[in-house]
């Protein structure tokens, strides 16, 4: 029986409202003695509900509570001026929120754990704004940075450093396209003038001025011991609970490490005619090292639709509203969330055989997760939803196949990291996430792609398991997502090809059509997977290595062509070691090592030269088990390749300067890339010269959910006719394969 009462406590806290068996209940007003005040809901001796709190240090929080914390949606106003609007969860500030410091710096966007992690964007008092992706409440990710005198970085970030490819637009119209490591330019870059350069009166630019570097101040939420209650021998106590409080920290993030914005993008050029030409720059670490002008009269003429596509897209994304990505930050939580409770739901089963009955659309765990949570879910930031599970039998069985512990597996996706949301590299619209740690990729898909992988799902089960070096993408897991009152959305779990801690300086994905299969560079803004027609190199590897690459390559192509699969493609990526001109800048074998800097392999790790032999790219060495790791990875699970030229034994590649990998089919495999040099740039023509590189290459074969219905049946009628059968992706899955396998020979051309 609920009362109302006005209760004095011992210590001369006073509490007036409603009550259940002497414990407040309902609507009421606590006032400790140290001035601190709330008012608002109760429930069995603890705040839950809407209420309102003021402490005795001026801060005051107006919104929801649960079970004694600030948890939900509120406002925290702190004595400062700075005010935090938004979600929380047990007093820490988490999930979507507006903060405006009391120096006006505003971030919007999502928090963890009371730190800016996800998509946000802060908004500095001086007008330079930054939006993008934060983790640990640093700039990681792909991100935009935009500065009050109009310059503007569009790229990837890590640890608050510009790091990855990316396109710096000056103000005065110029562009320079290229890869930073930890904020320094770093490997090949584009320089692009603009039409008109304003050229000082010794004939060159000037490198701007550096600004003063940023340093983001933050909220850190603490908690606060303050006087309050719990039920306790049916009275009210003097226990203490614990309340959050926002206080501002001076010093949260160290300002040169965060952004370092000296405009060093803009160093001088020699005025010249910008109607013809370009810029191509090498850098090492922030040091120039080489650099050549190139005619670009073809990409010039262009020149204005050039300027006005990268205007238009940066101003298109530099005005987005933040607030538009929470669906995607709510995806992104429902899977970890139905993830976590299949896998641990499943898991203890006792392990058993497939079953007919564990294919098709019936074979499903559906569960609701409400807000608020229920007897089997947990209560949660996101919308109510529906969790549906495809064939969770099969897929546990296949997680088992690829020796992937499932709790590996639910700390990789489902761990407090989160997921990072990637832009679609194809044409399909998909949305891709990525786990924190790299190893998995989940995309979204089509309703006829889903129709595919559940028709194809047991002869695939079948296939991995007969062949541990199939090249065929993964997959871990089928999910669907439905919001209450929304859409469906099904999504796959995949292992990442590029799972590796070396550096993919390219990307490709091969097809073997040449219709339509190259990259416009002048579109380029991030790490792009180029195509067919924009591959120069030719990979020579070991006889034995081919051997087995192909023989794989082979019996994949066949298991596609029985599924009527067509529009696959290998997707390639290269490391590369050690290039030829770079030799010459390590020091020569009778150098000294002490006073001298250190040198830096292409991926930034530490090369220390070892004085009395020239430096080598890569070797190949006998297999040391207890030297590499031998673990699967999420997109190899095969045994250790052997090579001819070792005697036809297993192998590792040595790394001088980096480390020791484990050769599998797909992944760590060495080769040498071939380039062959123009006559342009040679000099000659009478003899060919070729450049070659030792290179890492990963790959495998993917987009593998495309069949070869009536409507790629009609599409390839009607394209054959306008173009030539051969030079169009679109085809039957027998010509289809036999085009794929022999492009690829010639891409990896035999040594014999």
């Amino acid at each position: 029986m609920m009362s109302n009462l006005e209760i004095v406590l011992k210590e001369e806290d006073v509490y007036s409202g409603n009550v259940k068996g002497m414990i407040p209940h309902g609507k009421g007003t606590y006032k400790w003695k140290n001035g601190t005040v709330y008012e608002g809901c109760w429930e069995e001796g603890k705040m839950a509900g809407d209420g309102r709190i003021t402490w005795s240090s001026g801060a005051s929080y107006e919104g929801n509570f649960y079970g004694g914390y600030l948890h939900g949606f509120g406002t925290l106003t702190n004595p400062d001026g700075s005010t935090y609007i938004g979600s929380w969860r047990l007093n820490i500030q988490h999930g979507f929120g507006r903060k405006q410091y009391s120096n006006s710096d505003v971030y919007d966007g999502s928090w963890r754990e009371g730190v800016h992690e996800g998509s946000g964007k802060y908004t500095w008092c001086n007008g330079d704004m930054y939006m993008g992706s934060w983790k640990g409440g640093l700039m990681c990710g792909r991100g935009v940075m935009k500065w009050l005198n109009g310059d503007l970085f569009d790229g990837n970030w890590s640890k608050g450093y510009r790091h990855g490819t990316g396109v710096y637009r000056f103000a005065d119209g110029n562009y320079y396209f290229g890869t930073w490591t930890n904020g320094l330019k770093d490997g090949l870059g584009m320089f692009y003038p603009a039409i008109s350069i304003r050229s000082s009166s010794s004939g060159r630019l000037g490198k701007k001025k550096a600004s003063k570097p940023h340093s983001i101040v933050r909220s850190i939420s603490i908690k606060k011991p303050i006087k309050g209650l719990f039920r306790d021998m049916g009275r009210v106590s003097n226990k203490k609970i614990s309340v959050g409080v926002s206080s501002l920290e001076s010093s949260a993030l160290n300002s040169t490490e965060l952004l370092s914005h000296n405009l060093d993008e803009g160093e001088s050029v020699d005025d010249y005619n910008s109607s013809n030409v370009v810029w191509e720059r090498e850098y090492i670490q922030g040091v120039l090292v080489k650099e050549r002008t190139k005619n670009n009269a073809k990409v010039l003429s262009k020149k204005e639709q050039q300027r006005i596509f990268l205007m238009e897209e940066m101003k298109r994304k530099s005005t987005l509203d933040i607030f538009e990505s929470r669906k995607s930050n709510y995806m992104m939580l429902n899977l970890q969330l139905g993830i976590r409770y299949t896998v641990g739901k499943i898991t203890p089963l006792t392990m058993r055989e497939v079953r007919y009955s564990d294919f098709g659309e019936q074979a499903r765990i559906r569960i609701y997760f409400p807000r608020k949570g229920s007897q089997s879910t947990p209560p949660h930031n996101s919308v109510d939803f529906y969790w549906k599970d495809y064939s969770f039998m099969v897929f546990r069985n296949l997680r088992e196949l690829f020796k992937l512990d499932a709790a590996d597996y639910m700390m990789s996706i489902c761990g407090d990291d989160g997921l990072i949301e990637l832009s679609s590299p194809g044409k399909s619209g998909s949305l891709f996430y990525r786990s924190h740690d790299d190893r998995f990729v989940i995309k979204t898909l089509r309703k006829s792609e889903l129709k595919v992988l559940l028709k194809m799902l047991p002869n695939y089960y079948n296939h991995v398991q007969a062949h541990d070096n199939t090249m065929i993408t993964k997959f871990y897991g089928i999910h669907e997502i439905t919001p209450r009152g929304g859409k469906k959305v099904q999504f796959v779990v995949m292992g990442n090809m590029f799972y590796t801690d070396l550096r993919i300086h390219r990307h490709y994905d091969l097809k073997g059509s040449y219709y339509g299969r190259n990259t416009n560079t002048y579109n380029i803004i991030e790490a792009t997977t180029l195509k067919d027609l924009d591959l120069t190199y030719k990979f020579h590897m070991d006889k034995s290595l081919r051997d087995a690459l192909f023989k794989q390559i082979n019996l994949d192509c066949m298991f596609l062509e029985s599924q009527q699969i067509i529009d696959y493609s290998l997707l390639l990526g290269l490391h590369f070691r050690a290039p030829e001109h770079l030799k010459s800048m390590l020091e020569p074998p009778d150098a000294y090592a002490f006073n001298r800097p250190q040198n830096t392999t292409d991926d930034g790790a530490i090369l220390r030269v070892d004085r009395t032999i020239q430096p080598t790219g890569l070797l190949l060495v006998t297999h040391e088990p207890d030297s590499v790791n031998t673990a699967p990875g999420p997109h190899s699970r095969g045994s250790t390749l052997k090579a001819f030229s070792v005697g036809d034994k297993e192998v590792d590649v040595l790394l001088p300067g980096t480390g020791r990998l484990r050769v599998q089919l797909g992944v760590n495999m060495p080769a040498q890339a071939n380039h062959k040099v123009s006559h342009d740039i040679s000099g000659s023509t009478e003899v060919e010269l070729f450049e070659v590189y030792d290179v890492v290459l990963y790959l495998g074969i993917i987009d593998i959910l495309q069949e070869y219905n009536t409507r790629k049946k009609i599409e390839h009628a009607y394209k054959s006719v306008l173009h030539d059968p051969m030079s169009i992706s679109v085809a039957p899955p027998k010509f289809y394969s036999n085009r794929f396998f022999k492009y690829l020979e010639k891409v990896f051309p035999s040594n014999n």
